[in-house]
Order: structure tokens, then C-alpha cells, then sequence
């Protein structure tokens, strides 16, 4: 009910500017807080054995299942809550990266009035000054027609709606070998003396800017070569992805669980600073592509080829290593009834990005037949079932005595290998 009813309020449009009810995607921030936190209050409250009915106190499945369900249905207004104040914050974003933008050209004709001191002002200095204009006019427009999906960050959003490193560093490259080649069109355009030109000219050869080229064309390679491989991963089960709730900074430095991830990073850093020595030569130099050492660009490509091993080495499907009768204590030894729980152990049950409990009550156990869905056990801070080695379920009494199969599928969708249990009556 309070899902639809968040639904509802999201086709509203006539909410104030500070609205702050949760039912808009005005308010959407203050809605997805608000639930956020009520979520956490009531995951407290039942890990300290409170606000359980009395109907179902006296038995400790039933309080189990009772428990589950209610953080699973609190859980989904969260994950309402978040979509929703993730598509207004995307919505926001392109008014912020053409903020931005400008605010890059501000800074760069505050730089280049400041060094013109003494110098003077150059046709150089007007033709990067003009470059910086068209290329924020041009991302400008971009960000407008992508207004929905994070206005010019758009093109390195993921599928998955994380900001893909990959792109963003050869959108960094782009934009770098683009910016250059207008300022060598705006000399040339103003330039008086064929010799003048015929240098302009010359300054485009392949045997000037060999380095910046073969670090482009390695690097935007890279970027469609990862996009390839870990959708033909996921497809083949040997990758799990689950969404974000938005794009961060941060997915660039890290994995999908928010770890810091030692490809990502080398990549990052090493392009960043490779791309500001290309700049610092671009200023210098600025008749000719930014001529990027050997030596440097080198570094760049083994880089490169880090961050594309490390792809190729992420992930890897969920595994079900045993099923064993899960015992309490008091409890004596017996093989595995109808009624009685039973303990999964494995690895890779729980998908990097799926530790929220609405992607943890997406989780479900094949026991022959029956589908069970796993249950929520709080605990102060977190969940105690499901984890990402051990899940612990019911055997429903529609589970047929005999050998049955015990299969497990994460949230985001991959099924485990099969494991032969013997259940008795």
C-alpha cells in the first residue's frame, strides 16, 4: 500500500518547492530519509526481541516468518522511496555538470588573464579561450538533451547505474585530444602567413602526437571492450550485477559493494595524472598535439591493461559447497525432516550492491519443487540470514520425503549448482 500510494505521489505536480512530504520528486530526498529510517528504527526494535503480536510470540518460526515479512514490506517502500530520489537527483544533475562546465571556462580565462601579465595576450590564449567556449556549448546542449539520465554524464553512466571508470577515463581523453585540435583549428583560422599555417598544419602529424593517439585509441578500446565483456559475463551467469541506487564519484574507485578496488584506482590516478601533463604540454605548446612521452604513454597502457585484467578476473557464479540439518542448542542429532531448518552453506550468495534488505528478500532457495523465500533475521546493525556463505530456511512440509534438490538464486538472478539432500518424514 505504501508503495503504490509513493507511486501516486511521484505523478503529482503540485507540490511547493520545499515540499518535503516524500509523496513528489520534490520531497523525494526527505521521503527516501524518512523511510530510511524507519526502517532501521523497526530492524531494531524487532532485533531486541520487541513489538512482536502475541499470536505470534510463543512460537519461534512463526515470530521468524512474521519478522521477515514485515522488514521485506518495509524494505520495498525503501527501495520506492530510493528509486524515486534517485531519478529526482539525476533530474538535478544536469543543471549541476553545466554549472560545472563553466565554471571550468571561468577558471580558465582567470588563468589565462593572470599569466597574460607581462606577456600579453597572445591568439593563442583567444583560440583556447574560444575552444573552452565550444566545447562547453557543446556539452551544455548535450546535458540538456540528457536532462533525465544526469544531463553530460550520461554517456559514462553504466547499465547497472554506477559511473563506469572505463568511460570516463576516455571521455577524460576525448575531451582532452577534441579541446586541443580546436585550438589548432582557431590558430589556424587566424593565421595571417602561409608559414604560420604550414606550421599549424604540421603540428597535426601523427609523428608529434603518436603518444596522446595511441593512448586514445587504447583507452576508448578498453572502454567498449569492458562494456562486451561484462555484459557477455552477466549474460553467462559468470558475473552478478545488480543496480545502484544512483550514480556516485565514488563507483569510479570502487566495486559494486563500495570497496575500494586497486584496478580501478591505479587506472583512475595514472590516467588523471598522465591527462594533466597532456594539458600542462598543451598550454605549452599549444601549435601542435600534446606530444605525450613514450615513457608516459607506456604507463598508461599497462594501466590499461591492468584494469582490463582485473575485469576479466572479478566475479564468478554462487556455489553451494553442503546442506546440513541446522541444530539449536538442546536440540538432538537427526537427519533433516519436513518443519526442520536446514543450514546452506557456499559462497557468492549475496551479489556485491545487494546487502540492502529489499535485494536480500529477493532471495530464494529451490527445495525440490517448493520455492522459499529466505527470511530476514535482524540483528543490531545488520542481518544475520542471509549472508554470502551461509543461509539458513524451513523445509516446507510440501517438500515431498526423499531425495530432493537444494538450489539457491541471488538477487540478481543466478542459480547456484545443485545439491542432493535426503529429507524424512
Amino acid at each position: 500500500m505504501a508503495v503504490q500510494e509513493a507511486r501516486q505521489g511521484a505523478d503529482t505536480g503540485g507540490h511547493a518547492g520545499g515540499c518535503a512530504c516524500g509523496d513528489c520528486p520534490v520531497g523525494a530526498r526527505e521521503g527516501h530519509r524518512r523511510a530510511v529510517a524507519e526502517f532501521l528504527s523497526k530492524r531494531d526494535e524487532f532485533a531486541a526481541g520487541q513489538g512482536l503480536p502475541v499470536a505470534v510470540a510463543h512460537s519461534a518460526s512463526a515470530s521468524r516468518q512474521w519478522v521477515s515479512e514485515e522488514l521485506t514490506q518495509s524494505a520495498d517502500v525503501v527501495a520506492e522511496r530510493g528509486r524515486l530520489e534517485g531519478e529526482a537527483w539525476l533530474a538535478r544533475l544536469w543543471v549541476r555538470t553545466a554549472c560545472a562546465v563553466w565554471a571550468a571556462v571561468l577558471a580558465l580565462l582567470l588563468t589565462q588573464s593572470l599569466t597574460a601579465t607581462g606577456t600579453g595576450w597572445t591568439s593563442a590564449r583567444t583560440a583556447g579561450l574560444l575552444a573552452a567556449l565550444v566545447t562547453a556549448g557543446a556539452l551544455t546542449a548535450a546535458s540538456w538533451f540528457h536532462r533525465a539520465r544526469g544531463g553530460a554524464l550520461a554517456p559514462v553512466i553504466g547499465e547497472d547505474n554506477r559511473m563506469s571508470t572505463s568511460r570516463t577515463v576516455a571521455a577524460g581523453w576525448v575531451l582532452l585530444v577534441a579541446y586541443a585540435v580546436l585550438v589548432l583549428a582557431g590558430r589556424l583560422a587566424a593565421a595571417s602567413g602561409r608559414a604560420e599555417r604550414d606550421a599549424l598544419i604540421s603540428g597535426l602529424d601523427l609523428a608529434r602526437g603518436a603518444g596522446v593517439v595511441t593512448v586514445l585509441a587504447v583507452v576508448c578500446g578498453i572502454a567498449v571492450l569492458v562494456r562486451r565483456v561484462v555484459g557477455t559475463r552477466v549474460t553467462g551467469q559468470r558475473l552478478q550485477k545488480v543496480r545502484a541506487h544512483r550514480p556516485s564519484a565514488a563507483d569510479l574507485l570502487t566495486d559494486d559493494a563500495g570497496r575500494g578496488a586497486f584496478a580501478d584506482i591505479q587506472y583512475v590516478v595514472i590516467s588523471a595524472v598522465a591527462l594533466l601533463f597532456a594539458a600542462v604540454r598543451l598550454a605549452r605548446r599549444p601549435d601542435q598535439l600534446p606530444d605525450l612521452p613514450w615513457g608516459l604513454a607506456v604507463v598508461v597502457l599497462v594501466s590499461a591493461a591492468t584494469y582490463l585484467a582485473g575485469k576479466y578476473a572479478e566475479g564468478g557464479r554462487p556455489v553451494i559447497h553442503s546442506v546440513v540439518r541446522a541444530r539449536e542448542a538442546g536440540d538432538l542429532d537427526g537427519p533433516i525432516r519436513t518443519g526442520d531448518d536446514i543450514e546452506i552453506r557456499g559462497t557468492g550468495f549475496v551479489p556485491p550492491g545487494a546487502q540492502t534488505a529489499d535485494r536480500l528478500s529477493r532471495m530464494v532457495v529451490r527445495i525440490g519443487a517448493v520455492n522459499v523465500h529466505v527470511p530476514l533475521v535482524p540483528v543490531t546493525g545488520g542481518f544475520s540470514n542471509p549472508t554470502d556463505t551461509v543461509l539458513t530456511v524451513p523445509v516446507p512440509a510440501e517438500v515431498e520425503p526423499g531425495s530432493v534438490e537444494v538450489q539457491v538464486v541471488t538477487a540478481a538472478g543466478v542459480a547456484t549448482n545443485r545439491c542432493v539432500v535426503e529429507v524424512t518424514e
